[in-house]
């Protein structure tokens, strides 16, 4: 399924942009001209053999024990290239969408996401991003809420 198409169907209100191939989050917020804490970059992470979307501002990185801790788990690591594709068949590896819901995964977001009350993120390809609500993107995937990340420098 498409990301406009889950959107579409769950009734979220959103616009598409276009823009040149960008290959990681903060590239994007560039290209879109907004703030790296405003887009939304998807992290996924096995703890103790189960998968989490963690979404982050793209200015920032997944700080793995702290996430461990909160999720009280032994074993936290970020995934493989090879298990990303084969969870996310449908998108450009590298630009999935911060969508747990969408591909039966629970979303994590990182607190300091979306200060703006939007986010940007990329719609499954590299040339293309979707802006929405923050409280459509809460209400659509009703992630847990933590604080996990760290601001990059």
């Amino acid at each position: 399924m498409q990301v406009t198409e889950y959107l579409d169907k769950n009734k979220i209100k959103y616009q598409v942009c276009s823009h040149r191939p960008t290959f990681t989050a903060q590239h994007m917020a560039a290209e879109e001209h907004v703030p790296g804490m405003d887009v939304a970059k998807p992290v996924l992470v096995q703890a103790d053999g189960k998968y989490y979307m963690c979404v982050l501002p793209a200015c920032c990185k997944v700080d793995l024990d702290k996430l461990r801790t909160q999720l009280d788990a032994g074993d936290v690591h970020l995934a493989t290239e090879k298990e990303m594709a084969k969870i996310f068949p449908d998108c450009e590896l590298g630009a999935e969408p911060p969508f747990g819901s969408m591909f039966n995964l629970e979303t994590l977001m990182d607190k300091s996401l979306g200060a703006d009350g939007y986010i940007v993120c990329q719609a499954g390809s590299h040339e293309q991003a979707v802006r929405l609500d923050l409280e459509d993107y809460k209400k659509l995937t009703q992630p847990r809420i933590l604080e996990f990340c760290y601001h990059l420098h």
